[in-house]
């Protein structure tokens, strides 16, 4: 069981004890397609729950799916994945217009709310499914990504090679329902989980000038 798992299941428990929860709703919907004019990226930076409210708030992202990908089974769940045997990642699929928003700026966005340092893990989450990663959907993307990943490196001075992988893109199954948009369902939860895994504390260190969450 990850801390996420337990500062989630402590807080719920203690708030909405004598509620009934969307958490119980395990049902998985297939992708729909996006709709015309709207383009499509991936990330991996741990948490998928942190990953929708980070990019939900970028002006132009239309919409953010909280899954799975990387991974060598189809069709996986939660609990498959947080095994760490299936080889997922936890991931976010995220819709954008890119008349309002470049794949550059959400590229920008990605390295401003990841662990940059840490390739086996995010933050108070270890194991190959919390692993951070850029998953390319075609060699535009690819080539960007490896660009800046590049500027990254430069910028903060790094005397090691960055630990995200630029991956291609790879097939992204969406996860249980009560993932999806967790921090507006359950905000208190969201909350504690978030401040006690010590998310915007580690992200302060690595970017000093950052002002918002």
């Amino acid at each position: 069981m990850t801390l996420r798992t337990i500062y989630a299941a402590v807080i719920t428990a203690a708030v909405f004890a004598t509620t009934s929860l969307a958490a119980d709703d395990k049902t998985q919907l297939p992708l729909t397609p996006p709709p015309a004019g709207i383009a499509e990226a991936t990330f991996a930076s741990g948490c998928f729950w942190c990953g929708e409210k980070d990019f939900e708030s970028l002006p132009g992202v239309t919409e953010v799916i909280s899954g799975y990908t990387g991974g060598r089974s189809l069709n996986p769940t939660y609990g498959e994945v947080g095994t760490n045997r299936t080889g997922h990642y936890e991931a976010i699929r995220v819709r954008f217009d890119p008349k309002k928003v470049s794949y550059g700026a959400l590229l920008d966005h990605y390295w401003h709310h990841v662990d940059f340092t840490d390739g086996e893990g995010q933050f108070c989450d270890r194991g190959k499914s919390y692993r951070p990663a850029i998953f390319a959907h075609d060699e535009t993307q690819r080539a960007a990504a490896e660009a800046s990943k590049a500027e990254l490196a430069e910028t903060k001075k790094l005397t090691a090679p960055v630990p995200v992988p630029i991956l291609p893109v790879a097939p992204f199954t969406a996860a249980e329902n009560y993932h999806q948009d967790y921090y507006k369902k359950n905000p208190i939860a969201y909350a504690y989980y978030r401040n006690g895994c010590g998310r915007d504390a580690r992200l302060q260190q690595l970017w000093p000038e950052r002002t918002s969450h």
